[in-house]
């Protein structure tokens, strides 16, 4: 008697081209469209021995499935909001607030957080039931303390949250250590990791970059450099 045997988590029925093997999950991911915004880089995490998806500085991601979602973060701030009884979850990673006229772009936090809900809104999740996990705002390059860039993103996402009445469940913000972020959306569970303050030149440029932004021009049309 053949007993049958249930296709792996996100297989595809047919075989991949050429190899006469079904599709692995993460291929399926890699090949499907993007919208503008979400996160592309797909790839295997030897540590949690699981499927992967790291959100860039503007970027978001959202899933249902016992997939990795993960981020690192400097000043900047990662929402995971995840609707717990639909268990339906999405991170986002911003650099600043707002960007004045420039506002339509996943590195403000407002047009972030936007994005972010109405993608988990379209995927079935309800507002009622959102809850949410906040991380970074740290002050990680040295002499940026008076930008106050990690200060004003944690509080902008904080109140952000507040007027829309999704609740903070549980937070990690400011101080002054870079943070790495891993959420699973199937379960809601955030894991943060405090990173040590050496080889964080990739995050150092982002907040510098995130700084230049916030400074404001001078009257005689010079220029501010950051050290």
């Amino acid at each position: 008697m053949l007993s049958s045997i249930a296709q792996p988590t996100g297989a595809a029925a047919g075989p991949a081209r050429g190899t006469g093997r079904p599709f692995s999950r993460l291929e399926q991911l890699k090949a499907a469209p993007r919208k503008p915004g979400e996160a592309s880089f797909f790839f295997f995490d030897a540590h949690f021995k699981a499927d992967a998806v790291k959100v860039l500085p503007g970027e978001y991601f959202v899933h249902d499935e016992d997939l990795l979602i993960m981020t690192t973060l400097g000043s900047c701030i990662a929402a995971c909001l995840w609707d717990r009884e639909r268990r339906i979850g999405g991170l986002n990673h911003f650099m600043l607030p707002d960007g004045g006229g420039a506002m339509e772009s996943g590195r403000y936090g407002s047009y972030a957080m936007e994005l972010l809900i109405n993608e988990m809104l379209k995927r079935g999740a309800n507002r009622l039931t959102l809850e949410a996990k906040v991380f970074g705002g740290g002050a990680v390059v040295s002499g940026m303390n008076t930008l106050n860039v990690g200060e004003r993103n944690t509080a902008f996402v904080l109140d952000y949250l507040k007027t829309e009445r999704i609740p903070v469940v549980s937070k990690d913000v400011l101080d002054i250590y870079p943070r790495k972020v891993c959420f699973f959306p199937a379960s809601g569970k955030a894991m943060v990791k405090r990173l040590a303050a050496t080889n964080t030149d990739a995050l150092v440029a982002q907040d510098r970059a995130a700084a230049k932004a916030v400074l404001p021009a001078t009257g005689g049309g010079g220029s501010v450099d950051l050290f």
